[in-house]
Parts: C-alpha cells; structure tokens; sequence
C-alpha cells in the first residue's frame, strides 16, 4: 500500500476562502436589511433571511476546516474529512428552514395584503449586495475545487442559489414598480422559498452521497484515466475498485491482475512504480491498497507481457481501464 500526498490541498487557503466568504456574507446580510427597512418588502426581507443562512453556513464552514486541517492519527486513520460532509448537510438543511420561513413571511404578507414604501434606493442597495455575492461565488467556486473542500463547495453553491434568486427578485420588483402590483411582492417571497428547498435537499442528498461513500462518478473517472495513462507492461486487470472518501482524503482499494509467474520482488517493484505514477496524477490525497491475484492464465488475451513463458492464448487488447470495468471486471 502506497500513500501520497497532493501539495494543491491548501488549509491555510481553504480557512482563507471560510473567513472571506463569512465577512462578506455580513455585509451582504446588513445591506439587505437596510434595503427592507427601506421598502418594507417582503421579498427582500426573504432575501435578507436567507443571506443569514450564509452567515452561519460560513461559521460552520470555518470550523469545520480547522478541524479537518488536523492530520490523520491512530483513532481517525483516514482523516477527519467527513466532517465536511456534515458541514454542507447542516447548510442544506439550513435553506430548507429558511425557506420555510420565508414562506411563513410570504403567505402572512399576501393574506393581510402588502403597502411598500418607494423601491428604488432599496433595489440600488440589493443589487450591490448581490454583486459582492457573485464575486464571492466565483472565489469559492474557485478555492473549492482546487482544494477539493466539501465544504467550501456547499457553500459556493448556496451563495449562487443566493445570487440567481436575487435576480428575480429585484426584476419581480422591478414589475411592481412599473404596475404598482404590491401583491407580486409576497408571491415572489413565496417563489423564493420553493428554490430554496430544492437547492437545500440538493446540497443534503450530496452529503448524505459523501457520509456513506456513494460511488461518485467524476473521481473515478479521474482514477481510470491516471490508471489508462501510467499502464505498464504486468499490469494485467484491474476490478472490485473501491473507494472511501474522506473530504479529500480517499482511500482506494482494488483487486490488482499480475503474472503468476512473476516472484514477490518483481511484483512489489513494479506495483509501486505503478502506483506512484498513478497518484502524481489524481488529484486528491489518499492512500491505494491493491489485493494482488495471479493471472492463472485466464487472463492471456488481454496481457500484452511479450515475454511470457506459460501463456496459452494469443494477446487481443488491453483491459479498458474505465469506471464500470474497475468496478464490477471486464465484461461483468
């Protein structure tokens, strides 16, 4: 077994991104506010509510990173990363209760009927709020995948959820302020609240996906194409690929095809030329653990070892080294 470390993951950068992503969703929150004091909208005051969202989803986002900076150690041998799970489950399940009450605020506002004061000045404020979200998406957006941060993404996301509801808000009051239909104002809050849910039941069911090591599609096909490009002559079939992730941090075990004939010497060799080769280009931490199988010569027409001494049948191809091969074998 081989572990490898990936100097692109940054804790210093990802606490960074936290602490930003944090002040500028005070900022946002206060501008809000001040723009619904202005209005007494309703829809801006559900826009107000959910930035507070991003408020806490960044607290937690900052302490969860700190946590996961700690290393591996006898009683977490893989790492604390799952907590980033946690970190986006409790953000998504934050939306959904922020949505709730912003559909509270909404169907009070409609049934009591609305009065608004002037929109203008408001709507100048909410814009700008939402420009210094959009900057703050394409940073996190930006950090996130570079530092492979749960976290950091649940958070991306969320701010751009943010981001494209206030955009229909302010056009929504833009509507109103040309017909001088107050009533769209609740309606729009409403709105609001039915995007939030599926946007926090989305970051939730990605969570949930992570915390039970869900096979996750866009990793191992990043595995399968560093295995295609570092192929070396002996290694004959890979399968029964598993993985465990652990934020970053995956571990991945796999069934490793290698010339019965070839002595214990030869066998670690080249399996360690092969795994490092691999892991210099996989983008996560982790660790490989390869469980090694002699061919028993059942394996001959996809083994392209020139000089083998026992094969009994002709080289055809080379495994095909993608996801459902790794998992279940070729032809499987």
């Amino acid at each position: 077994m081989e572990t490898w470390q990936v100097s692109s993951i940054d804790m210093g950068l990802r606490k960074k991104a936290a602490l930003l992503s944090l002040i500028v969703s005070v900022i946002v929150f206060s501008t809000k506010l001040f723009a619904y004091h202005l209005t007494l909208s309703t829809a801006i005051l559900s826009d107000a509510l959910e930035s507070i969202v991003n408020i806490l989803a960044a607290l937690v986002a900052l302490v969860v990173i700190r946590y996961v900076s700690v290393p591996a150690d006898k009683e977490h041998p893989y790492g604390h990363g799952k907590v980033e799970y946690f970190s986006a489950a409790f953000e998504g399940g934050l939306i959904v209760f922020a949505a709730l009450m912003i559909a509270f605020q909404g169907v009070m506002a409609l049934l009591r009927g609305q009065v608004l004061n002037p929109l203008g000045n408001g709507l100048i404020l909410v814009v700008t709020a939402t420009m210094l979200n959009f900057g703050l998406r394409l940073y996190l957006k930006k950090i996130a995948h570079a530092q492979k941060s749960e976290a950091l993404a649940a958070s991306g996301a969320h701010v751009m959820s943010d981001v494209m509801t206030t955009g229909g808000i302010v056009l929504g009051l833009g509507l109103v302020m040309i017909t001088g239909w107050n009533w769209l104002d609740p309606l729009l809050a409403i709105g609001v609240s039915f995007h939030l849910v599926c946007e926090g039941v989305k970051i939730v069911r990605r969570s949930v996906a992570g915390l039970i090591d869900e096979v996750d599609v866009s990793s191992l096909r990043s595995l399968s194409e560093s295995f295609s490009r570092n192929r070396r002559e002996g290694i004959i079939n890979i399968h029964n690929l598993k993985t465990i992730r652990s934020g970053s941090f995956h571990h991945v075990d796999a069934h490793l095809v290698v010339p019965e004939f070839w002595d214990i010497a030869t066998v670690h060799g080249i399996t360690q030329e092969f795994e490092l080769a691999v892991v210099k280009d996989y983008p996560f931490d982790g660790e490989i653990a390869f469980h090694l199988d002699p061919c028993l010569k059942k394996y001959c027409q996809m083994c392209e070892l020139g000089s083998c001494p026992i094969r009994v049948e002709n080289f055809v191809k080379v495994q095909n080294f993608v996801p459902e091969e790794l998992i279940n074998g070729p032809g499987e």
